[in-house]
């Protein structure tokens, strides 16, 4: 387990997400921080190693959901919430609800990419398994700049591909 704190608000919660995403950058990684918390407890964070792992799935939420299944010893995080910087991308979202989680508290929308209310809702989909609540928009000015800053700082570089 990563660390407690009875009574944890989103805020806080997502202040956490985003110093995990700050830690992408170090490997060259978009900034995307994600972590898992039940109870109180945060029970897996991570960020973006796709870059670091050269793993197209290794995105934050991929690696905390793994991390999270592992502490608690199953699959299913019922009851859990996925806490993100950016908003899931469809496998994550489909990550999200095949493991059962509560509710996904994401900080900037993905126009492009995101399944959680702006491109796609996988998680409010009646014709899936299970269905959780979505929290969009914490933290999301934070969220965002540190997108922009990143990408402002590799639109130069010829041997990183955006997109």
């Amino acid at each position: 387990m990563v660390s407690t704190g009875a009574g944890w608000d989103d805020d806080q919660l997502m202040r956490q997400a985003l110093a995990e995403a700050e830690r992408a950058t170090e490997h060259g990684d978009v900034p995307v921080g994600a972590l898992v918390a039940l109870d109180g407890t945060v029970l897996a964070a991570r960020h973006n190693e796709r870059e670091r792992l050269g793993d197209p799935t290794a995105h934050a939420e991929i690696l905390a959901l793994r991390d999270a299944a592992a502490v608690v010893g199953q699959w299913r995080l019922e009851g859990a919430s996925l806490v993100v910087t950016l908003e899931p991308c469809p496998m994550c979202a489909g990550a999200a609800v095949a493991a059962r989680i509560g509710r996904v508290v994401f900080g900037a929308d993905d126009p492009k990419a995101g399944a959680c209310g702006s491109l796609y809702n996988l998680c409010a989909d009646p014709r899936l398994n299970h269905e959780l609540d979505v929290v969009p928009g914490v933290l999301a000015p934070e969220a965002g700049a540190m997108l922009v800053r990143f990408f402002a700082a590799h639109r130069s570089d010829p041997k990183f591909p955006l997109g």
